[in-house]
């Protein structure tokens, strides 16, 4: 489902370059859940920007589903995400004049893919599954953290994606809120088979991924597999 080889990403910085990512390789197949850790500055949320195609790396490439992003232009890139990705900002850039309905069916429009009364109807399920159903007509200010980051997840699968990423889904979260957000993401991980590929700085909840990815200093530095029990817990493996 998706492909890393060799990304590197430099910013200019004075009269030199600062390397965020250093040849960065991986594969992810499809239908995985996989997190990316490390500590702050390590490159985590660089990589996922240029793994979702917002942004472009300074060598090295990403192939999406089959897709090099590099041969893309931006607006090929763009009708990409449309078709195929959902994201998860950590900050839910949620649209404040729009209602919790209105901000979920946003991609549905864009896409003109379905009509109106389709889009709301689809909208509303999906705020319905993730718990919202009695909150579709408050606007974001209206709502708690941990609403806003469930209509964000409504809104990032309403295109129904073949892969989702999350930038620290929980990291906005109180313990309870941030527990519902992953059994969430677990269920439609199981049930819609879409891949996921998030950034957190939570170790419970990388733990429950299939696989864990960390940086350190914009290079993978251990690449661990969990197996998981029937109750839930895990094991590593390398």
């Amino acid at each position: 489902m998706l492909v890393a080889r060799g990304l590197t990403k430099d910013y200019p910085s004075g009269t030199q370059r600062l390397t965020v990512l250093q040849d960065v390789s991986f594969e992810v197949p499809a239908g995985a859940f996989v997190s990316i850790v490390g500590p702050s500055g390590s490159g985590k949320t660089t990589l996922l920007g240029l793994l979702a195609g917002l942004d472009t790396p300074s060598r090295g490439t990403v192939t999406l589903d089959g897709v090099d992003l590099g041969s893309l232009a931006e607006d090929a890139r763009a009708r990409l995400r449309g078709e195929k990705v959902g994201f998860v900002f950590q900050s839910f850039q949620l649209i404040p004049t729009l209602t919790a309905q209105e901000n979920v069916q946003v991609p549905l429009e864009l896409a003109g893919t379905v009509s109106a009364r389709d889009a709301a109807t689809r909208a509303a399920d999906l705020l319905a599954r993730v718990g919202l159903a009695g909150r579709t007509h408050h606007f974001p200010q209206q709502l708690s953290g941990g609403e806003q980051q469930r209509v964000a997840l409504a809104r990032a699968f309403v295109n129904e994606p073949r892969i989702l990423f999350a930038d620290e889904p929980t990291g906005n979260l109180d313990g309870t809120t941030g527990e519902r957000i992953v059994e969430l993401l677990q269920q439609l991980n199981r049930e819609r088979g879409c891949t996921i590929v998030l950034v957190t700085h939570d170790a419970a909840l990388a733990a429950r991924t299939q696989r864990t990815i960390r940086l350190r200093d914009g290079v993978v530095v251990e690449d661990v597999h969990h197996v998981h029990d029937a109750a839930g817990s895990a094991a590593a493996t390398a």
